[in-house]
């Protein structure tokens, strides 16, 4: 088949190849740099925590009245929950990953640096903090209950010893060699060795740029009256155990209220929301592009067959076969399709660019507009199939017909 017949054909109806091209374009630019943030968003969700998230949960307890012993209260609440039935291993902690709320603190290797070498998001722990996270201990070994010290809230940190994870162990000691070594916590004396290494940890704060540097501290320490205990649950028994939990903590001490029983997939949930949102939001944005574009294409089809068909009624009857008619159809929105395809291209990375200075996002990966291509020449080819097999079953007396 020729292509210039095609091309001057395309001549005479400007408007509308036009309007078809540019609504090709955009929908390639919006689509890539969409199914990219999308990627994006579906990554961030995905990254592990480190924990056993299945099994494990935490609650709080807020004590009232001048008699109560935050300190006190804690071990016996632990003693507690560790004989409890269902409960694998418990802790006291200040916080757990993906909470959104915490503590940070830098690291640093000289007393009084000018910067910290390494911020990381501080857990609180005692010395069954490790297995009651579900971390997996990489190097070096867990606290000892010796080495968990009481600390008021308000107090420094200044621990003898800390359990880091392999991120904070690389970024401070790029050579390997961070077990053993004595770092500062906020960058004062007296130092805190790092006695063990676990293979990840997230932090707290989903936005963060170093989500997997955090630091175990071995410490009891409540907020004033306020503490939170993590419980993981043998498997299969985290429902059964959080209901018996919150009912035994409230029945142990009268003179304190139970807060809110959460599982760590829960606050999962909660902590990517948006991310969450986001990605089914751009994923009806993707959607609603891909429908009105294979409209635009059919209506504009079916719109060139209705004013052509005594034209291709004499082409059948000049001895054009069905065949020919589809392919005719077909091939003039590949040409409208391809023109729209590479302003689109254009356009992609152009906005992906302009995301970059703007919103320090990533780079577009060139990949993301050679599969568009391959996508919206599909999308087009079946959006036209329709109008084309019309033309294609136009009888050639049509030709014979007035007007």
């Amino acid at each position: 088949m020729e292509i210039r017949p095609i091309l001057s054909a395309l001549m005479r109806s400007k408007v509308s190849m036009i309007l078809i091209g540019v609504q090709v374009a955009l929908t390639l630019a919006i689509v890539c740099n969409a199914l990219f943030i999308i990627g994006q968003r579906l990554d961030h969700m995905n990254r592990p925590s480190g924990m056993n998230e299945a099994d494990t949960f935490y609650i709080g307890s807020s004590g009232f009245g001048q008699g109560f012993d935050a300190q006190a209260t804690i071990r016996e609440d632990l003693a507690l929950l560790r004989q409890m039935p269902g409960v694998a291993s418990a802790t006291s902690t200040n916080t757990v990953p993906m909470s959104q709320g915490g503590w940070n603190t830098g690291l640093s290797l000289q007393p009084h640096q000018k910067s910290s070498t390494a911020d990381s998001a501080i857990y609180i722990v005692d010395d069954k903090g490790l297995d009651t996270f579900g971390v997996k201990l990489i190097a070096g070994r867990d606290f000892k209950p010796e080495e968990v010290t009481d600390i008021k809230f308000g107090d420094s940190l200044r621990p003898s010893v800390i359990i880091v994870t392999q991120a904070v162990a690389e970024k401070m000691f790029p050579d390997g060699d961070a077990l053993g070594k004595s770092v500062y916590l906020n960058e004062d004396p007296p130092t805190s060795t790092i006695v063990g290494i676990v293979e990840r940890t997230q932090q707290p704060w989903m936005e963060s740029s170093s989500i997997e540097n955090s630091t175990f501290v071995p410490a009891y320490m409540p907020y004033g009256n306020s503490s939170r205990y993590l419980i993981r649950a043998q498997p299969g028994r985290r429902d059964e155990v959080m209901k018996a939990v919150e009912q035994k903590l409230a029945e142990s001490n009268t003179s304190r209220i139970i807060g809110k029983v959460r599982s760590i997939e829960e606050t999962r949930k909660e902590a990517y929301a948006g991310d969450r949102a986001m990605a089914i939001i751009l994923g009806a944005v993707i959607f609603a592009l891909l429908a009105i574009t294979a409209l635009g294409i059919v209506g504009m089809a079916s719109f060139w067959v209705a004013q052509r068909t005594r034209q291709i009624g004499t082409r059948r009857a000049l001895g054009a076969s069905r065949t020919d008619i589809l392919r005719y159809f077909q091939t003039e929105n590949f040409i409208i399709t391809t023109f729209g395809l590479i302003v689109g291209g254009v356009l992609a990375y152009a906005f992906s660019l302009w995301m970059m200075q703007a919103y320090e996002s990533p780079r577009l990966p060139w990949y993301y507009v050679p599969i568009g291509f391959l996508c919206l020449w599909a999308l087009g080819q079946l959006a036209v199939l329709g109008p084309a097999m019309r033309a294609s079953r136009v009888p050639p007396a049509v030709a014979t017909r007035s007007v």
